[in-house]
């Protein structure tokens, strides 16, 4: 299943760390959710993203606040695209768990 979307860069502050991540629309994490598939830790789904000329293997998470799929945007990727700790980015996924 491939898809694109534009999303929202927002911040996760955990006690030791600082994580950023876009959510995937809510529709179209309805459809990520109903592939069956083997159960994952935390309800992970593997994916490839692509963001401009960067592409990585990753996961997706439900995350309940943003009531999606998030996609963690990884340091490298962010200094290589030019992204920062917010405004809108284009994603185009790969989910490999189907």
């Amino acid at each position: 299943m491939q898809i694109e979307f534009e999303g929202e860069i927002f911040r996760w502050q955990s006690r030791e760390q600082e994580w950023i991540f876009v959510a995937l629309p809510a529709p179209l994490s309805a459809e990520i959710a109903e592939i069956p598939r083997p159960r994952r830790g935390f309800g992970s789904v593997r994916v490839e993203a692509r963001i401009g000329l960067s592409t990585w293997r990753t996961s997706i998470f439900p995350d309940a606040a943003q009531g999606a799929y998030v996609l963690p945007l990884k340091r490298a990727v962010r200094e290589a695209e030019g992204i920062g700790t917010e405004g809108v980015v284009s994603v185009w996924l790969d989910v490999l768990d189907v």
